[in-house]
């Protein structure tokens, strides 16, 4: 079986949208195995700024991606399963790509190296897991 291409289209329009000065954004579909800001989340999606001036220690790995951000002047530390990206884009030009959302597999709720320093309403999920988006993926321009 394949890896997936996924995460390495995020990272191709990633590093696109910074060649080219843009301010590139991601979407994520929020359960119990994303690790960000809860009461940022709307409709079980968050938009996040995943720029080099919004945050720091960027990581996106086959699995997981992840950096600290600060939200209300306080830094969490967010870790979003790859599976769970809906969409990358530039936020200038509205360009980018969207997914559909994978199961996680075997990934754990989040990283053991995580697990020390996370706020506590940032590491609980929902006691009910949320419904899975149907249909075709939809890419939002965010202005």
């Amino acid at each position: 079986m394949s890896t997936s291409t996924k995460p390495y289209m995020v990272r191709a329009i990633y590093e696109w949208c910074n060649d080219n000065s843009y301010t590139p954004h991601i979407v994520v579909w929020v359960d119990e195995k994303t690790s960000v800001p809860l009461e940022f989340v709307k409709n079980n999606e968050i938009v996040l700024n995943i720029s080099a001036s919004a945050c720091k220690g960027l990581r996106i790995d086959n699995d997981w991606i992840s950096f600290t951000a600060r939200f209300g002047g306080v830094a969490r530390e967010l870790w979003i399963p790859v599976g769970n990206v809906i969409s990358i884009f530039a936020r200038e030009s509205g360009e980018g790509m969207g997914f559909e959302v994978e199961p996680a597999g075997g990934l754990h709720a989040v990283p053991d190296e995580a697990q020390t320093g996370l706020p506590d309403a940032a590491a609980e999920g929902p006691d009910d897991e949320p419904p899975r988006p149907t249909g075709r993926p939809n890419l939002r321009i965010v202005k």
